[in-house]
């Protein structure tokens, strides 16, 4: 998913530079662990699951804001770069935690 989401990027000619400011954004959701380690891990997930990122796609298109796709995109290639590296949805029990193993 990282080298499809970076290869569709380039299509789009995206920002190479946005791409790299914004890459890293979803784990701005960990600051739901603040909250708890319940709500924190419902919060995580939401961000690092391909729905939302495909939910905001479908609303480029149908709102014809294509600024929205290439923010799609990015954040689909970094759920992809997080399963790469190991780093999955997390459970309620602890941020190590995940459906993948535990980190």
């Amino acid at each position: 998913m990282l080298v499809t989401a970076c290869a569709l990027y380039r299509h789009l000619d995206g920002s190479w530079f946005r791409f790299a400011i914004l890459f890293l954004a979803p784990d701005l959701f960990m600051l739901g662990y603040l909250a708890g380690k319940m709500i924190g891990a419902h919060v995580y997930n939401a961000a690092h699951t391909y729905s939302t990122p495909l939910i905001l796609a479908a609303v480029s298109y149908f709102a014809e804001q294509a600024a929205l796709l290439g923010i799609a995109v990015i954040w689909i290639a970094h759920i992809g770069f997080d399963r790469l590296l190991g780093y999955g949805l997390k459970y309620e029990s602890d941020f190590k935690h995940s459906h993948l193993q535990r980190v």
